[in-house]
This record gives C-alpha cells, structure tokens and sequence, in this order.
C-alpha cells in the first residue's frame, strides 16, 4: 500500500537533514537516544515519531535554523495525522439496542401538585394586614432603629475600634505567574531499542490486535486499556528559551502514589524482530523499594566492532534554546502495581522551582508480570502464542 504523501513529505526532510549532518545511523541515534534501525525507518518513511521532540533535537543537531524547524514542524503534524488516521482502528458495529420503555422512567422529584382540596367546614385563616393601633410612622421608625442597632453591633464587634482590614491579596512573588524559562515533552509509550516491551492487557489473546510500530504504540495500549509490564520507559525533553540565558536543572525525585497487588492480566510482547545496537545512558529507578531513586546508569554502545561505553551524567545539567537535553528514566517493578510521577528541580538566575513530570495530567503505571501468562506474536500464523517461561501451565 504506497505511503501517504505527507509521510513522504517529512521523511524527505529527516532525510535532508541526515544527509546535510554526515553522519552514520548509528552515532546520530546515540546523540537521540534512539535505535539506529529507528532513524532509519524515520528517514525511509516506515515510522513517524510519536513526538516532534526527537526530531527538533536532530533537526538542532543538524544545524537546521528557525524557519526549516518551523517547515519540519508542520511536516511532521501532517504526517503525524496521517500516521494516527492509519493507525485508527476499524470501528466495530455495535447492535441495536432497543430505546429503554417508557414504563422505567429516571425518578425525578414529582411536580408539586394542587394539593388536597379545601375543607368546606374548616376555617378561613383571615389575611394578614397591618395590625390596629400601629401606625405606619412608628413601623417605619422601628426598622430604622433596628438598622442602626444592627450597624453598631457589627462596628463593636472589632475591640481595636477600626474596621476590618480586607484580607491582604496573594502574596506569592511574581515568578510563580511568569512562564517556565524552559518548555518540557515526555515520551511514556517508548519500547527498549525501539521492539522490546511488554503490556498488560485483561483481554483475551483472540481479543488483541496484533503489535504495532513503536510510534502506534500509544494508540495501541490506548485502544486495550494496557499497562506498562515490569518497566516504564519516559524520555523527558527539556529545551530553554533563552539563547543565553541557561536553566539549570539540579535534581530529578520519584514519587509513588498508589501501590498494589500486580495486575492478573495477560502479558503480551511486543519485541517484532527488531534491534538497537544502542543502549542509551538513563535514569534507573526501582519502584519496590521504599522510597525510590533516579539513580544514572551507563549506556552502551555495539554498533562497533567493540561495545563501547556511554558514561552517566549525573545532575546538574544546563539547557539552552539551542542545547536542549533528554532524560531518560527507566523505572521497574516486579511485586506491585504502581502508579508515581516524577518531579524535576530546576533554576534559572534568582528563579528556582519543581515542574510535576506525569503522564498527561495522570501518574505512570507500571505493574509487575512475574508468573503471569505471556503471549508473544507469530507473525506468520497471525495470531498470539503462548511465549517461552510464559509461567502457563498448558
């Protein structure tokens, strides 16, 4: 089936960029945190990133100015929308139901009645009218008297003699209304060299479809309602706004929320044959102990004829417009359900603050899949297969 043309479009620009940079698949996906074999499905149009984060980097790395990362933009929401209109699911007929019977109306509060008829034998109660002997002058005067009364009291109430002072406006400084001097964008649906993850999904295997790409990985576990299994992988890209002026960001805190048992749903791999020579430094976080950490790891490089180290970087770190940094924070579990979020330290001259990492508004979750059953996909069959040490029984 031919790709759709603004598909074409934006690979064509990934294309020129690698092209105008010089180098290899191989380092450029180092400096991205990406697989090699996951750049190169950007430039031949296979894959679209799920994020345009990745490639403003490349586009930075690649010396592209102002106007050619507003032209890549706009490519990339093109085909970012062809890539979403493709990965859409058919949608599934759905019988006819029947309107609910009149006969089990929603309860609603009765309409007050006419009430119950007049007694033709019981007495009229007479109207109300101004009581004989109270001229309305002296009426008129009693309330004026009882407005009075009621002012004083409410000026005694205060001992000082003064009144009320109106309660004193926010006193919160100026900054916490400016702008961040920094925007940030997380990447939650990322798989382990661009093929390697697992999901939870309480379906059936016949009920699930089969693995996306990574870049419709997002819509996919949407689409099931899946879970991160055993690891959640979250890329954080940090960008200042200022050509010279730099945010430092000094720390980065995991917080967990909510912990439970792991789910007792299926587990489904999603690892198509695919691979990454590239292991990228990152944040490891270990989401069974107490109170966990970001710790740094190292990273690896085996694109080579030898593996090569990529050393951590521990905090602080320093962002520019023009030199944007990505963190990534790979956090695990093997005995619970966990839901947490991440809080970013960050400062920039007299300004200091903490941004809420989450995942759209909701904390990540992650659920551990020791001893639950594991499918993996038989492309050739076209189906789900129980996966080795799948812990099944039959």
């Amino acid at each position: 089936m031919p790709r759709d043309a603004a598909v074409e479009e934006f690979a064509g620009l990934v294309r020129a960029l690698k092209a105008r940079d010089g180098r290899s698949y191989e380092a450029l996906g180092r400096r991205l945190s990406v697989s090699a074999s996951t750049l190169h499905r950007y430039c031949s149009g296979a894959a679209v990133p799920e994020e345009f984060a990745v490639v403003d980097r490349l586009a930075l790395l690649c010396g592209a100015d102002e106007e050619e990362r507003r032209a890549l933009e706009a490519a990339w929401t093109e085909a970012d929308r062809a890539r979403r209109r493709a990965a859409s699911p058919a949608p599934t007929p759905v019988p006819a139901v029947s309107a609910a019977p009149e006969s089990n109306p929603e309860p609603f509060a009765p309409e007050p009645g006419p009430g119950p008829a007049a007694d033709p034998t019981a007495p009229v109660a007479p109207r109300a009218r101004p009581r004989r002997g109270a001229p309305a002058p002296l009426l008129v005067a009693g309330a004026v008297a009882l407005v009075v009364l009621a002012l004083a009291a409410a000026l005694l109430g205060h001992p000082t003699g003064t009144a009320s002072a109106p309660a004193p406006a926010s006193t919160a400084p100026e900054r916490t209304a400016a702008p961040l001097p920094f925007t940030w964008s997380i990447g939650s649906q990322l798989w382990e060299g661009g093929c390697g993850h697992t999901y939870l999904v309480d379906r059936a295997p016949r009920a699930v479809a089969p693995p996306p790409v990574a870049a419709d990985a997002g819509a996919w576990a949407a689409t099931h309602g899946a879970v991160h299994g055993g690891e959640t992988l979250v890329r954080i890209t940090v960008q200042g706004r200022s050509p010279s002026d730099a945010v430092v960001l000094h720390a980065l805190h995991v917080r967990v929320v909510d912990r439970a048992a792991p789910l007792p749903w299926n587990a489904y791999r999603m690892d198509n044959g695919c691979g990454g020579a590239v292991t990228p430094r990152h944040f490891a976080v270990d989401l069974d102990r107490p109170r966990p950490l970001a710790r740094p790891v190292d990273g690896l490089d085996a694109s080579g004829a030898e593996v090569r180290k990529i050393p951590a970087v521990s905090f602080p770190y320093k962002v520019t417009s023009s030199d944007p940094e990505e963190l990534l924070v790979s956090a695990r579990t093997a005995g619970c359900d966990c839901r947490w979020y991440l809080e970013l330290e960050w400062s920039a001259g007299s300004r200091t603050g903490t941004v809420r990492i989450t995942d759209g508004g909701k904390p990540f979750r992650t659920s551990g899949t020791k001893g639950r059953p594991a499918y993996m996909h038989d492309s050739a069959e076209g189906r789900w297969i129980t996966a080795p040490n799948s812990g099944q029984t039959g």
